[in-house]
């Protein structure tokens, strides 16, 4: 298959070694925690077992901000998106460890999960936290914000639901601001970059750019 005719994926795929405890959680609690992907409309409420606000986050990593928040906000249901199994494995072993049960996560692609399991306006809100900057030049065409994507987040989100990012990365806040204010279904909800809301914990990714003296930038954005 050539480059111009590969589908595209929000994730780069990476190499990374799975703790015994995160592979123990992730055999031992898939059954509680995770929904198979399946290119069908998924009913949320279903899967969920209630009616609530739902939450949507792409890439959450080790999931300690996924579980912290799901922990403060349990009137919310929060469904995570990632394909690193040590993720998965780690995100599951705190919302076990923490009796969390209004987060659910899906091991696959985001762009097909959205596109094929994710109703037009269904959405409360997402999440995307310190996605990876690429920083070279000629590997921002990788970078998971780009307009195809951001056009099918917001057709996602139910009218006022909203649309929050996040980086340390000065050039690619920068990025992600000219992106989404080229959106037509969003609108921002500060001038440029909005204040840290409360309910986004402070990540290891946050201090380490902290620690090497970058700033942090939030992008919060409603569906019109």
């Amino acid at each position: 298959m050539t480059e111009q005719h590969r589908p595209i994926r929000s994730f780069v795929l990476r190499q990374g070694r799975i703790s015994e405890a995160q592979q123990r959680a992730y055999e031992q609690h898939q059954a509680r925690y995770v929904i198979d992907y399946a290119p069908q409309l998924l009913n949320l409420d279903v899967a969920f077992g209630r009616q609530a606000p739902k939450i949507l986050e792409i890439g959450f990593g080790m999931g300690g901000a996924t579980a912290h928040i799901a922990a403060e906000h349990p009137e919310n249901d929060y469904l995570g998106i990632e394909v690193h199994t040590p993720g998965v494995g780690a995100l599951m072993r705190l919302l076990d460890a923490g009796n969390i049960d209004n987060t659910r996560i899906i091991q696959h692609d985001a762009v097909e999960v959205l596109n094929h399991m994710i109703a037009p306006a269904s959405l409360d809100g997402i999440h995307i936290y310190f996605p990876d900057p690429w920083p070279k030049k000629r590997h921002h065409k990788r970078r998971l914000i780009q307009p195809p994507l951001v056009a099918l987040l917001a057709s996602r989100l139910k009218p006022g639901g909203y649309l929050h990012l996040a980086t340390d990365w000065q050039e690619y806040a920068e990025w992600m601001l000219e992106v989404l204010r080229g959106e037509p279904q969003l609108k921002n909800t500060a001038e440029d970059y909005a204040p840290k809301p409360d309910y986004r914990p402070e990540t290891k990714f946050e201090r380490r750019g902290i620690n090497l003296g970058h700033g942090v930038w939030d992008l919060v954005f409603r569906r019109v």
